[in-house]
């Protein structure tokens, strides 16, 4: 009798820790299941001249993410996809799973935005407005011809100088495709030298603004107009660039737009515009913007 009472008591104690660990495998499971659910990688698109400081930005956000008690943003990694900003609209309007597109414009965000009033984008993934994120600086650059001698305020003087011959080439972005581009041109107009250059034949017309970079690095071209940031990045020396003034030619803004409208994609976005992402952006050769 006794022996049986003890069988039985052993059996119920078995049960009931079995039941407890069941019960603790479930509670397990949910939650790996509810971490699963909410972290996500966050997957931005970005125009191909972020791809310098962008990283540096991700580091910074990802450090300060994971020290913070408030983490909220249940990112597990974030992927950047970097091309020209008319190629990443056409892949967002393709359906392309972005979470953020960080143009080097305000033209394809804006695009996106109005798209989206007529359905473009699906009931649950509503765009949000552009936002700007930084603003670019225009720079002439040389690796054959020193630019010491002049100042931002006689830039013009490049051009005319016995240095600058009708063999001269300058290297400028497509004014039709790259904000950088069409602020160069602007710029030559306002000088009065952009009608003048071109019937010479000294103005060379590249895709873009990295392509005019390489124009000019590369020694293809006598001067390029290319961004601040590039020069930064590759560390230039001083006598090889001179900064333009800022307000000498239109405002190089670049926007952005959440296309995942998540509180990651909101956070990051954030960030960005916040002064230690601002931070990064001066540090890079870019105008901080408010």
């Amino acid at each position: 009798m006794v022996k049986s009472l003890v069988a039985v008591c052993v059996s119920a104690c078995l049960l009931l820790s079995l039941s407890a660990c069941t019960q603790d495998k479930d509670a397990n499971t949910a939650l790996a299941d509810d971490i699963t659910e909410q972290s996500h990688t966050l997957r931005i698109a970005a125009a191909a001249n972020l791809s310098d400081v962008l990283p540096h930005i991700i580091d910074s956000y990802q450090a300060d993410n994971n020290s913070s008690v408030q983490n909220i943003s249940g990112i597990s990694d974030i992927e950047v996809t970097y091309a020209s900003s008319g190629k990443l609209y056409a892949q967002i309007r393709a359906g392309a799973p972005y979470d953020i597109f960080l143009s080097a414009n305000q033209d394809f965000p804006a695009k996106l935005a109005d798209e989206n009033s007529a359905s473009v984008i699906n009931e649950n993934n509503k765009l949000a407005k552009p936002f700007t994120y930084t603003r670019g600086q225009l720079a002439l650059y040389s690796v054959t011809k020193p630019l010491n001698d002049f100042t931002p305020t006689s830039l013009g003087d490049v051009f005319t100088s016995a240095d600058f011959t009708q063999d001269s080439k300058v290297a400028i972005a497509n004014p039709n495709l790259a904000p950088y581009g069409a602020s160069a041109k602007a710029y030559l107009q306002s000088q009065n030298m952009y009608d003048k250059l071109n019937a010479q034949k000294s103005l060379i017309q590249s895709e873009n603004i990295g392509q005019a970079f390489q124009y000019a690095h590369t020694g293809s071209v006598d001067y390029g107009f290319v961004a601040q940031s590039q020069l930064v990045a590759i560390k230039a020396k001083p006598e090889q660039f001179i900064t333009l003034l800022p307000a000498s030619y239109p405002a190089i803004l670049q926007d952005g737009i959440i296309i995942n409208n998540t509180a990651s994609a909101a956070g990051f976005t954030d960030y960005l515009r916040s002064k230690v992402g601002q931070q990064h952006f001066l540090q890079a050769g870019y105008l901080g913007v408010q």
